[in-house]
Formats: C-alpha cells, sequence, structure tokens
C-alpha cells in the first residue's frame, strides 16, 4: 500500500513553518512510529517532489505506549504515534502535526515540562507514610497509569499553557497523592491548590476522558479528586 505522508514542518518556534510530503510504501499494518522511522532511516531523505530533507524531527522512548513521548496530531486528533497504525486511519493520505497548545520545539516535537511543572504547583507529592487503602487499590493504579501525554489537554477548551487551569492530567494524579497522604496540612494545600487550579476551571466537557489513549477512566478519576479535595471524602 503506498501512503503520503504529509508532515507540517518548521526548524524552531521563530522559523516559518511549511508542508512537506513523503511517500510510503509499505504495510497497513505499520504504525505511524514504524513509518517516522523508516523516513528518518532513508539516506538521504527525499520529499515527492525529490528534494533532499532534513530528518524529520520528533519523540519516541518506549515505542510500546508507556511513556507518551510520540504523541501528535494525527489526523487532526491528538494520539500516540507509536499505537496508531495506518489501517486505523482513513484514506491513504496521514497527515501529522505537533500539538498546538505547547511551545514547539522542531517539526514535530514540542516542550510539555508545563505538565511537570503544574504538577508542582499542586503540591502534587507525599509528606508522609502513604495510607495504602485496600478500597481505592484499583483506582490508585489507574491513576498512576498516566502517561502525561499531554493528549488531553491539546482538546481541552479550558487549558491554555499561559493560564493557571492544569487541566485533567493535574486531577488524575491528584487522587493518588489526596488519598495517600496522611499528613494533614500538607493535604490541605494540596486542596486549595486543586480547587484554584482544577476544579474553579474546570468546564466539565470532558473531552479529555474520550481522548485518552490508554482509555484511562478519566471521569471517575476526576470525580474522585473533587470529592477527596472539595468535600473531603
Amino acid at each position: 500500500m503506498v501512503y503520503k505522508i504529509r508532515i507540517r514542518r518548521q526548524e524552531n518556534r521563530k522559523s516559518d513553518r511549511y508542508w512537506q510530503e513523503f511517500e510510503f510504501d509499505g504495510s497497513e499494518n505499520s504504525s505511524v512510529a514504524s513509518v517516522l522511522n523508516e523516513l528518518n532511516s532513508r539516506s538521504p531523505l527525499k520529499d515527492n517532489s525529490g528534494n533532499i530533507a532534513a530528518p524529520i524531527g520528533w519523540e519516541c522512548g518506549c515505542m510500546v505506549r508507556k511513556c507518551g513521548a510520540c504523541a501528535m496530531l494525527i489526523n487532526g486528533l491528538p494520539r500516540l504515534a507509536c499505537s496508531t497504525f495506518l489501517n486505523t486511519l482513513r484514506g491513504t493520505t496521514i497527515t501529522l502535526e505537533p500539538f498546538s497548545k505547547f511551545p514547539l520545539v522542531r517539526d514535530l516535537i514540542v516542550d510539555r515540562s508545563i505538565l511537570f511543572e503544574n504538577l508542582k504547583k499542586l503540591n502534587l507529592w507525599l509528606d508522609s507514610e502513604a495510607y495504602m487503602n485496600p478500597w481505592t487499590h484499583e483506582p490508585r493504579y489507574q491513576s498512576a497509569r498516566c502517561l502525561m501525554c499531554g493528549c488531553c489537554l491539546e482538546v481541552c477548551p479550558n487549558f491554555h499553557t499561559d493560564g493557571t487551569f492544569a487541566g485533567a492530567i493535574a486531577a488524575v494524579n491528584a487522587f493518588r497523592i489526596l488519598n495517600e497522604e496522611q499528613e494533614a496540612t500538607h493535604k490541605n494545600e494540596i486542596s486549595a491548590e486543586y480547587k484554584e487550579k482544577y476544579f474553579e476551571g474546570c468546564g466539565k466537557s470532558l473531552s479529555c476522558h474520550d481522548i485518552c489513549p490508554i482509555r484511562l477512566p478519566v471521569e471517575e478519576l476526576l470525580v474522585r479528586s473533587n470529592a477527596a479535595a472539595i468535600w473531603g471524602k
């Protein structure tokens, strides 16, 4: 099967953006990540016009849907390149773009450090020995599975990197800490920051729940975090 891979490229955030197209003749069972690897293995890499192109900038880590590094817009939707396969996409033209909500680094690479900074601002760490309630083992486990990929924030109408709203990633991770923290003062600090940086800014569109690439029970975790932080339950 011959596919046209259409990539939005940009050398850095200050340079002009442009589109470049490449041909991929391979299995429809290939992932987008394997397509990018194959393109970058070409020496030289040439686009469909015969021009020599610089290697495509993109990130990857585990390649097995565990790290979230390869998140990008694939045919307009935030997805993981390692777990998005050509046979699940419509047509033979595949469009790849970087996330729009985060500062661009190069090509398909963006700076998502704001995700970790927001967790710090919410004080999401333990100041005490973790309290392990067996009744909440499953939701705590689900909370810990979050890849920090940013897909949920890319589709969130309330999240902007220059705003104070921390988004679903913060709320999903907050449940685990709120449930395990035994030090009352620190737990109250987390709750106060949570109310300001998540609860009061959430429009409850729940687009975050629908887009999660590993199908976390996002809505359930948001409800649990709200209950723990706002109502102390």
